[in-house]
């Protein structure tokens, strides 16, 4: 029989902060479940808690990403050590990128990580996204790489991330995968969804055929036509709302 993965809501011993923070990162989860980009029980999405502690919910190790609930989420410090009670554990090691990215950044309040098939795919090809649409453009616009070094559990990796990642929103894992991050679920989530659309893009269009590239001046114009700014509010006015709609309709459940 499986496991019994009810859990008694912590909505009432937290702040309404701390619980407007668990029910956006759990709709995230559940966003990254309902588009197919989740990797069994593993990759992780993590937010901060405001308040004046650096600490940071993350997923409870041993449930996929449709289960997840704002209760369920974990919280812990910048170590990755568990500060509330719980009866859930977390994966460790999964929080070393997580970490680099919170530590250093302090608009990285939000920080998504995934092995989809295409962001991988992307990732391990020499030329990287290329310019072939218009959504990779934008993606292209907000990219950082960093360079693959084994599974990440070594904590000494964590200042290299943090200095290929620059002051950009979006990274590319060479042969891992992908990242975004930014001020809050809905804008890391938006960026997540250019890259790996874009992702998804190039490796359809590569089993086309010939491509045709943007030119340098094209890719200027998207450029300017698409900062983090402008994204950023298109994301939390418009987009988030209409999301958790559909999670309403598809997936509910999230917010208990």
């Amino acid at each position: 029989m499986a496991d019994d993965l009810s859990i008694k809501s912590v909505q009432a011993s937290v702040t309404p902060e701390e619980w407007q923070a668990r029910v956006d990162l759990a709709a995230l989860y559940r966003l990254t479940a309902y588009h197919g980009w989740d990797d069994l029980i593993f990759t992780h999405i993590s937010l901060r808690v405001p308040g004046p502690e650096h600490h940071f919910l993350i997923n409870p190790y041993g449930l996929l990403f449709e289960e997840i609930t704002a209760s369920s989420l974990v919280k812990v410090d910048l170590d990755g050590e568990i500060v509330s009670d719980t009866p859930y554990a977390i994966n460790p090691a999964g929080f070393t990128i997580h970490s680099a990215v919170h530590a250093a950044r302090e608009d990285a309040k939000c920080v998504m990580h995934l092995h989809t098939d295409q962001g991988v795919a992307v990732s391990a090809q020499k030329g990287g996204l290329l310019p072939i649409s218009q959504t990779g453009m934008i993606a292209m616009s907000d990219l950082a790489y960093h360079d693959y070094e084994g599974i990440a559990l070594d904590h000494d990796e964590r200042e290299r991330i943090v200095a290929d990642l620059g002051n950009k929103h979006s990274m590319m894992l060479r042969n891992h995968g992908t990242l975004t991050c930014g001020e809050s679920a809905a804008q890391t989530y938006m960026r997540m969804f250019f890259l790996e659309r874009a992702c998804k893009m190039q490796i359809m269009a590569q089993a086309g055929g010939e491509l045709l590239f943007c030119q340098d001046d094209l890719q200027d114009k998207v450029a300017g036509q698409s900062n983090p700014k402008g994204m950023g509010m298109l994301a939390d006015a418009l987009a988030w709302p209409a999301l958790l709609r559909r999670l309403d309709r598809n997936l509910p459940g999230y917010d208990v």
